[in-house]
C-alpha cells in the first residue's frame, strides 16, 4: 500500500509508515513543496493509488461529494504531540491497512478508528 501525507502532518509521519515497508511520500517531497493544492494531491494520490493522509477537511467533503481521493484517512485528534501521533499510526497501521480493504474512508481520532465508507 502507498501513502501521500499532507502537509499539516509531520514528515516523521512517512518514517514510521517507511519502518513498516509502506510506499510512504510527504508534500515537500512534491515539486511545488507544501504548496502543493489538493486538486494536485488527489490528481496524484490517484495516479500513483496513494492514500491521502490529512487532517484537512476539504479532503473529506472532496471524498462525501466526488470519491476523490480515491482512498482516505482523516486524521481528527485535534492538536496533539507528533510522539503521540506517531504511537498511534505505529501501534494501528495494520488495521487501517485492513479497514482500507473495506472502507474507502477512515477517520483517526485519539481514541479510535473507524472505516466509514
Amino acid at each position: 500500500m502507498k501513502f501521500l501525507v499532507d502537509a499539516q502532518l509531520p514528515k516523521s509521519l512517512c518514517d514510521v509508515l517507511r519502518a513498516k515497508a509502506f510506499d510512504s511520500i510527504h508534500t515537500p517531497d512534491l515539486p511545488d513543496k507544501n504548496r502543493t493544492t489538493d486538486n494536485h494531491i488527489i490528481k496524484i494520490s490517484n495516479n500513483e493509488d496513494r492514500v491521502v493522509i490529512t487532517k484537512d477537511e476539504d479532503f473529506r467533503e472532496s471524498f462525501l461529494l466526488k470519491r476523490e481521493p480515491r482512498k482516505l484517512i482523516i486524521v481528527t485528534t485535534g492538536n496533539i504531540h507528533n510522539t503521540e501521533l506517531k504511537m498511534i499510526f505505529e501501534k494501528s497501521i495494520d488495521q487501517f491497512v485492513s479497514l482500507l480493504s473495506e472502507n474507502a474512508l477512515i477517520e483517526v481520532n485519539k481514541n479510535e478508528f473507524v472505516g466509514l465508507g
